[in-house]
């Protein structure tokens, strides 16, 4: 069982998509994100594989969530900073975002 201390270590964000690519380099498809998460954080990329229920002009301008503070990945060749937050669902992944605009940067807590 995780506890609330382990929780309180994560470091989640609002953030809003400003870019996105196709990344073709991935062996799964999979975007390339560019998000900014406000003064304190800045713009941070991420790889995301949400192909199946978004389309790159869909996302640009969405507010998602994502994991600020874990260490970044490499993948393909690409620098993850971020794990954007998503729930499995039998399509694809769904984001997971505030339900109404809210600054960039804000801690979920």
């Amino acid at each position: 069982m995780a506890t609330i201390q382990d929780f309180e270590q994560l470091d989640i964000r609002t953030g809003t998509i400003t870019a996105c690519e196709p990344f073709s380099q991935a062996r799964k498809p999979a975007y390339k994100l560019t998000i900014d998460f406000g003064p304190d954080v800045g713009i941070k990329r991420s790889s995301a594989q949400i192909t199946a229920l978004y389309a790159p002009e869909q996302l640009v301008g969405r507010q998602v969530l994502g994991v600020v503070n874990f260490p970044s990945r490499v993948v393909a060749g690409f620098l993850s900073e971020v794990l954007v937050l998503g729930v499995y669902a039998p399509d694809g992944v769904v984001l997971v975002g505030a339900d109404r605009p809210v600054p960039d940067g804000l801690r979920l807590g």
